[in-house]
C-alpha cells in the first residue's frame, strides 16, 4: 500500500481528467506512487518506445466527461443566488458546456471563481483518492478518512 500523504493527488486528478488522446497515457508506479507519462513513440523515459503491456505501472484511465460535467451541475445547483444559478445552469446545457460555464464565471461572476476552483479541485482530489482505493493502492479506510477530513467547500 502506498502512503497517501506522499502522493500528488492533483497530478493523479489531472491524469483522471485528461481527455486528449490515446497517443499518451498516464501511469502510476504501484510501489512508489510516482506518476509517469507514457507516449507511443517515446515510452516513459522520453527516449525508448515500449509497449504498455511490458510495463509494471498501472494505467490511469481518464474518467468519462459526464463525471466532470456533474461538478459544474452540482456547483450551479448549490449557488444560492437564483439569477446566477439559472445563468450557470443555462451555460451547461448542450454542446460546449465546459467552455460556456467557464466564460459565464469569468465574464459575469468572477467573484465565484475562487469558490469554483476550490470546489472543482476538492472533487478531483476525492476522485483521485477513490481511484487509488479502487485500484488497491491505498486501503478503503484511508480513502474514507481523507474524504471525511477534506470535505467539498461550501458554495455561497
Amino acid at each position: 500500500m502506498l502512503d497517501l500523504s506522499r502522493l500528488d493527488l492533483d497530478e493523479i486528478a489531472q491524469a483522471l481528467s485528461d481527455q486528449n488522446d490515446y497517443e499518451h497515457r498516464w501511469l502510476i508506479n504501484p510501489d512508489t506512487g510516482e506518476v509517469l507519462l507514457w507516449t507511443s513513440d517515446l515510452g516513459i523515459d522520453g527516449k525508448t518506445p515500449v509497449d504498455l503491456d511490458d510495463l509494471d505501472e498501472i494505467c490511469i484511465d481518464p474518467l468519462p466527461t459526464y463525471i466532470w460535467y456533474q461538478d459544474m451541475a452540482d456547483f450551479a445547483e448549490l449557488v444560492t443566488d437564483e439569477h446566477t444559478q439559472r445563468r450557470l445552469m443555462r451555460a451547461i446545457d448542450g454542446k460546449g458546456a465546459f467552455r460556456r460555464f467557464k466564460l459565464e464565471l469569468h465574464e459575469e461572476h468572477p467573484e465565484l471563481l475562487p469558490v469554483w476552483y476550490a470546489f472543482r479541485d476538492s472533487r478531483a482530489r476525492h476522485r483521485a483518492v477513490q481511484w487509488l482505493a479502487d485500484n488497491a493502492l491505498i486501503d478503503d479506510d484511508t480513502a474514507t478518512q481523507y474524504i471525511a477530513e477534506h470535505p467539498t467547500p461550501d458554495v455561497p
